[in-house]
């Protein structure tokens, strides 16, 4: 251990950092006066003995000049600062205290009578700022001096290169340079700006524009990349990311200006590169007005309300002041946390949290009575694909089932709109999961020709960082050292973010006529194979020799491709441009439920067989694929849970 360290962490007390300070200022007032009677008295001829003499004659007014100046200094939070932090505005506040009581000692000399003399109050004025404001700053320098020193000499410094030479690149650079403990050391900068090439911020050079990065990596022996540019767009960020993927290093990326400007920028806010920032995807253009337009003032109901969509369709309510909210779930963790979320961040609100399942009608009753809600989002539903094959049953139960009482009972009390939460997998569907969420669509069809109320559906592919999501298995698994585990070299899914689907959902609902499936522009299919080996990449380590990705095999129901729309179904335009309308079906309410009743007796007996086979006949898209029934039976069930990229 240094004698910085241990001097820090002896100071780390504040009540005696605060007493060691007000001791060392006070000395080095009293010494600055001394100082400046050897510089007024002595130089003149006066012995040193008769300089003392003098010195200890106004002894006393030197001891009320410093207490002045003590309290100057206390005033401007001289002993509130971070000595290891201290900087231009420590060293401006010291000024102006110093300065301060350099004025009130001068008018006080004016009127005491044996006054110290007007010369040595003006010197000792000059040495005090040097002095005082040079222990705050001599601190930092010989800390990080001491640091600095140690880094080089262990060589423990990562060598940083930033993309942006900036407001945001500087903030990165300064940070970075004041936070030695991290023992990160920016090398330089690039930045496409050709005025800027050779320019220094805070010593750093900018030595070159993003097509010069891999030679400047390999000159510097470059280990980290940090991306600084404020207010980038994605489809930028993207082009860079995918520039940056290949060098084998590690990619971060600094928070948006918002943050800056807030204050709230340090480096704890850098990230890694997610998933979200390689598809590039741009914020949602919504129409406030006209969502406003049938959720304000009303009473909103969310089932699944816990969950990754039905807590983030919460979130995004909330904005437009509905009357009340209601947050209905069978999981009271869920329900809880989203409940505490909202109560902190929206005081005001009137937020009611139920605990209950949608399979139970009566329960639904009691809260639709009570509640009389105007606008429903049905988001409850078991969505993991392999646990719904092993159990089918529950599958029906929960979401076919459920979807039915929920619609049913919304119509009796005539819920004005009720938006179903659907998914691709409801497309061409291969497994339980899909076909139930399939005939959960049937029926919002079916019961919109026989209600007043405006039943749709909004189907879109899988969410990122939602439950079940591939992305946080990958990233552990690389954190790990590998192996990265997928089903399928082949398999694609389309991806969005859990509140650009929220956010798209709540859009849809503008247009609502009732029998509508909204599709949401999902953008291009991503291939899962590639990103496993993009995150590895940008962790800064070479896929399949650093960290191997294994193939496992798809598992049960798993399809490689997901659809969106299916054949039959015709696709308009509505006035959003990430949102179109499927044509709506055509299905008879009695008929389906006479199926669903039969479904929900199979469903008792546990015959699984029988219960997909029936399910086929009622839904004729459904086909299970022969490669579905080659499964690999030695897959963990943390990774049947987690690899699947699903829906919430």
């Amino acid at each position: 251990m240094t004698n910085i360290t241990l001097a820090e962490d002896v100071l780390k007390n504040r009540k005696i950092k605060i007493g060691v300070l007000l001791l060392l200022d006070f000395s080095l007032i009293i010494f600055s006066y001394f100082l400046s009677y050897i510089f007024r008295f002595y130089l003149e001829d006066m012995s040193f003995l008769e300089v003392m003499t003098y010195f200890k004659g106004n002894f006393s007014k030197i001891i009320l000049a410093a207490a002045i100046y003590i309290i100057a200094l206390a005033i401007c939070k001289q002993y509130n600062s971070i000595w290891s932090l201290a900087g231009v505005s420590e060293l401006s506040k010291g000024i102006i205290a110093i300065t301060t009581a350099y004025l009130i000692n001068i008018i006080a000399s004016l009127v005491l009578t044996n006054r110290i003399p007007m010369m040595v109050t003006t010197l000792s004025a000059i040495f005090i700022m040097a002095f005082c404001n040079g222990l705050r700053l001599g601190w930092r320098i010989l800390r990080r001096a001491v640091i600095f020193g140690t880094a080089i000499k262990n060589k423990d410094f990562k060598k940083v290169l930033v993309i942006g030479a900036g407001t945001a690149g500087a903030l990165v650079v300064r940070e970075l340079d004041r936070r030695l403990e991290l023992e990160k050391k920016v090398v330089g900068l690039i930045d496409d700006d050709k005025q800027k090439l050779g320019t220094y911020i805070d010593g750093v050079r900018v030595l070159g524009n993003r097509h010069d990065m891999k030679q400047i990596v390999k000159e510097k022996d470059v280990e980290e990349i940090i991306i600084a540019i404020a207010n980038l767009e994605k489809k930028i960020l993207k082009e860079l990311i995918n520039e940056c993927k290949d060098l084998k290093v590690k990619v971060k990326i600094m928070p948006g200006l918002n943050e800056i400007i807030d204050g709230k920028f340090s480096v704890e806010s850098i990230r890694d590169v997610d998933v979200n920032d390689l598809l590039g995807r741009e914020a949602v253009k919504l129409d406030y007005s006209g969502i406003a337009d049938y959720l304000q003032e009303k009473i909103v109901l969310v089932t699944g309300g816990g969950g990754s969509i039905g807590s983030e369709l919460c979130r995004q309510i909330v904005r437009f002041n509905p009357k009340q909210l209601i947050i209905f779930d069978i999981y009271e963790n869920n329900a809880y946390e989203i409940q505490m979320e909202l109560k902190r961040n929206y005081p005001e609100l009137n937020l009611v949290t139920l605990i209950g399942s949608v399979r139970d009608k009566v329960r639904l009753e009691h809260v639709f009575n009570k509640y009389r809600p105007n606008v429903v989002f049905h988001a409850a539903a078991h969505k993991h694909v392999p646990l719904m094959e092993d159990s089918p049953c529950e599958a029906i139960k929960n979401n076919v089932m459920g979807t039915l009482n929920v619609a049913e009972v919304a119509s009796k009390y005539k819920v004005e709109r009720f938006v179903l939460i659907s998914t691709d997998k409801a497309v061409n569907p291969t497994n339980v999961m899909g076909a139930s969420k399939r005939l959960c669509e049937m029926i919002i069809q079916a019961i919109n020709k026989e209600s007043n109320t405006d039943f749709v559906a909004v189907r879109f592919g899988n969410v990122l960082g939602s439950n079940g999501s591939v992305v946080p298995l990958f990233k552990k698994q690389i954190a790990k050292g590998g192996p990265v585990t997928l089903t399928h070299k082949e398999i694609t899914r389309f991806f969005m973010t859990i509140p650009e689907a929220a956010q798209l959902v709540l859009q849809a609902g503008v247009y609502a006529k009732g029998g509508e499936i909204f599709v949401l522009d999902m953008g291009e299919p991503v291939k899962i194979y590639d990103l496993a080996e993009n995150l590895i990449k940008l962790s800064g380590f070479e896929p399949n020799k650093d960290i191997k990705i294994e193939v496992t095999g798809l598992r049960p129901g798993e399809k490689l491709y997901e659809e969106l729309l299916m054949d039959e179904e015709g696709l308009k335009n509505t006035a959003h441009e990430k949102i179109f309308i499927g044509k709506p079906g055509t299905f008879d309410l009695g008929k389906l439920k006479q199926s669903i009743s039969k479904l929900m007796n199979i469903s008792t007996d546990d015959d699984m067989g029988q219960l997909r086979n029936t399910l086929k006949h009622i839904v004729p898209t459904y086909k299970e694929s022969a490669e579905n029934k080659e499964v690999l039976n030695d897959i963990s069930k943390e990774e049947i849970a987690a690899t699947t990229v699903l829906i919430e």
